[in-house]
């Protein structure tokens, strides 16, 4: 507002155009003055201009995709400590708000006559080391040129994701090129769990004797249970919400779809804030494991 006075005053007087306003012209001159003498500003004015700097470049490192809470944690972890709602508020007033995460219906074929392994996980998404369970869905894109389709397979531990693949056609190849990147990423792990849902494309025989053949031991959701794999679906919401919905309002095809998922995940991995394990990153939480690891081995 000091603003519009400034640059119409000149034509109009500083007085009419606060009697219009309205604001009180004590209001005004005082705002300038400490604009012009940012000294006399009280202490709470000067640490918010600290913060606030602090919050817009955590803020922008996530692509604008943190709120509030995350922000908060970041800061305490960079040595900042500073009240929640002191960012809530700060946020607000400048206009910065993080990605909100709306519901979506994922769809994908099943056939109850196909044989398919046990449920292993029973809704429990806990694992205590690397490599001891994965989670397998996919989800889909509406582009220009047609439906795309994105296939993730996550390690439930760290909730890293450690395979993924993009394309235009929903079948077995998909999910094959993501578990295949898993075990070779994952250095070709053995008696790691691989639950996923009833799609055709996990029931498929060549998907089913890759994991044979590899030592991973499927686990296929029960029918009818919304929750069967509910960790995966949280990853495609995130994925959804945050590169999706969020980057563009519209896909050409596979390759900017692909190249936005390429960015997404190597950010999802090394540097975003996951609250299940304690407001680090999924890298920083298995190195956490394997450092407490290496340092049980030196005092044995």
């Amino acid at each position: 507002m000091t603003q519009f006075i400034d640059d119409y005053k000149h034509l109009y007087g500083v007085e009419p155009i606060c009697r219009v306003l309205p604001i009180a012209q004590s209001t005004y001159y005082r705002a300038k003055d400490l604009s012009n003498n940012p000294h006399k500003r009280s202490l709470r004015c000067h640490h918010d201009d600290f913060y606030i700097s602090e919050i817009r470049r955590i803020w922008q490192d996530s692509k604008c995709r943190y709120g509030a809470r995350k922000v908060w944690q970041q800061m305490k972890a960079d040595g900042i400590h500073v009240a929640r709602c002191t960012i809530e508020r700060l946020m607000k007033q400048h206009g910065m708000q993080g990605v909100w995460r709306g519901k979506s219906k994922i769809t994908t074929n099943s056939r109850d006559d196909q044989l398919r392994a046990n449920d292993l996980v029973n809704r429990n998404f806990s694992a205590h080391r690397p490599n001891q369970l994965w989670v397998a869905d996919f989800t889909y894109i509406k582009t220009t040129s047609g439906w795309v389709y994105t296939a993730f397979i996550i390690d439930v531990f760290a909730r890293a994701i450690v395979g993924w693949k993009v394309s235009n056609r929903m079948n077995t190849d998909m999910v094959m090129a993501a578990l295949n990147q898993a075990i070779a990423y994952r250095n070709n792990p053995k008696d790691v769990i691989h639950h996923s849902d009833r799609g055709v494309q996990y029931l498929s025989i060549r998907y089913t004797d890759k994991m044979t053949d590899s030592g991973v031991i499927a686990s296929v959701g029960t029918t009818g249970d919304s929750y069967d794999n509910a960790l995966a679906e949280t990853v495609n919401g995130l994925y959804k919400s945050e590169v999706i919905h969020y980057l563009k309002q519209s896909w050409n095809g596979v390759s900017d779809v692909e190249l936005a998922t390429l960015e997404w995940v190597d950010w999802f991995n090394k540097t975003r804030l996951h609250s299940t394990i304690g407001y680090v990153s999924p890298f920083e939480f298995e190195k956490r494991y394997y450092d407490n690891l290496t340092l049980s081995g030196i005092a044995a």
